[in-house]
């Protein structure tokens, strides 16, 4: 077992993948058998920064290989196979949380808000249980070489478990155990697209060299683990957080607590203002969801479920796309005005310089204004969003 461990996290596996769909150093690495360092005739990017391309050596060693880098020679990179490679760079944004923080409302308002909600509840729970994970394990990327990186912004985090391995297989197949009792569709279609759509980003991770194999394949087992362990429980959790007084104080509570006591570490990373985030916004819906009852309208279908998929009309799209545009403008709308109404009250509080750029990383700082931003965006997203459709004439 300890040998395929170190197998499955060897970083010339994840290499060998990123050769086999046509992605290679020209740095001086290896390119490959038979291969030359001298880009292929119209093939090389060679005017563009990488991207995420990482530079060279540590200023500092951490128990995380890519925690820090000093400038260095850029390496580079060609691509030989230019639809693999934007495959995969669409698949890797499919995991981003930015992606399911635009997507998710968009379900809610267009499909069925029922299924929103248990997305959102999922997505939360093994986002958090990853994230944790990570920063508990400290379990280090590949490192490059002999991997080629083409993202920046994570490279500073650990890399045990794959979080978008988690996060498209926790969405992709509770929307498919979740869909049938609400929507008619054909479950082995259904099955098709959610394995489907859970592989591509989870290849992706490798494509880009930010995760060895065994980080992707524990985020996997890890999800369905989740799954098969809440599933029983998702109609019982459905009941409280709707219909229970205590729902939006332990809500509130609760996901601020697990804020707080996010594991330390010894440099800054993502991983607790993006955690944060994602709790922000369970928080903010769940209260949302729970005060849509008490005002009583969840906006959700009324009459016999499962209802057939929405016939696709020019009059429906543009409905939808109206719905859409509306509450994005919306939510990005309450997430600036709350993030810097929190950013400056903290300022002040704290008496720090709003110059001060990075006086954001701050726990003190990080942590109420992101919750407070972000639990703002799911209670607009919840509540306030859909009234304004029907007051518009959009529902």
């Amino acid at each position: 077992m300890q040998e395929l461990m170190a197998y499955l996290q060897d970083p010339e596996l994840v290499a060998w993948f990123q050769r086999r769909c046509g992605l290679y150093r020209v740095d001086g690495s290896s390119p490959g058998p038979g291969r030359s360092h001298r880009p292929a005739n119209g093939a090389p990017i060679t005017g563009e920064k990488p991207r995420g391309q990482l530079e060279g050596s540590w200023d500092r060693q951490d128990s995380n290989s890519n925690y820090e880098y000093q400038d260095c020679k850029k390496p580079r990179y060609e691509v030989r196979n230019r639809l693999l490679h934007f495959l995969f760079l669409f698949s890797a944004g499919l995991g981003h949380e930015v992606f399911y923080i635009t997507c998710l409302p968009c379900i809610h308002w267009n499909l069925d808000p029922f299924l929103c909600r248990r997305l959102v509840n999922m997505w939360t729970l093994v986002m958090y249980v990853g994230q944790v994970m990570k920063d508990l394990l400290k379990l280090p990327r590949p490192p490059s070489p002999p991997v080629v990186k083409l993202e920046t912004r994570v490279d500073a985090e650990y890399g045990l478990p794959s979080t978008h391995a988690m996060a498209a297989t926790a969405i992709s197949f509770t929307l498919l155990l979740s869909a049938p009792s609400r929507v008619q569709f054909c479950f082995q279609t259904g099955l098709l697209i959610a394995a489907t759509l859970s592989s591509l980003v989870s290849l992706s991770r490798l494509y880009t060299g930010m995760h060895s194999v065994l980080d992707v394949v524990c985020g996997i087992l890890i999800t369905a683990i989740l799954i098969l362990l809440t599933y029983p429980f998702w109609e019982s959790f459905d009941s409280f957080q709707l219909t229970s007084p205590l729902s939006p104080i332990i809500a509130l509570s609760l996901l601020l607590f697990l804020s707080y006591t996010y594991p330390e570490l010894d440099h800054y990373t993502t991983t607790r203002g993006d955690t944060t985030t994602i709790l922000g916004v369970c928080a903010g819906c769940s209260v949302g969801y729970w005060a849509n009852v008490q005002l009583g309208d969840t906006f959700e279908h009324r009459g016999p479920l499962p209802v057939p998929l929405p016939t696709v009309t020019a009059l429906s799209v543009a409905r939808g796309a109206g719905r859409s545009l509306v509450g994005v403008v919306a939510l990005v709308g309450t997430r600036q005005i709350v993030k810097k109404l929190s950013l400056d009250a903290l300022y002040s509080w704290y008496n720090v310089p709003k110059t001060d750029k990075n006086a954001r990383r701050r726990k003190e700082i990080e942590v109420p204004s992101k919750f407070v931003t972000y639990t703002a965006v799911g209670l607009v997203n919840s509540i306030l969003v859909n009234r304004v459709f029907a007051l518009i004439g959009l529902l």
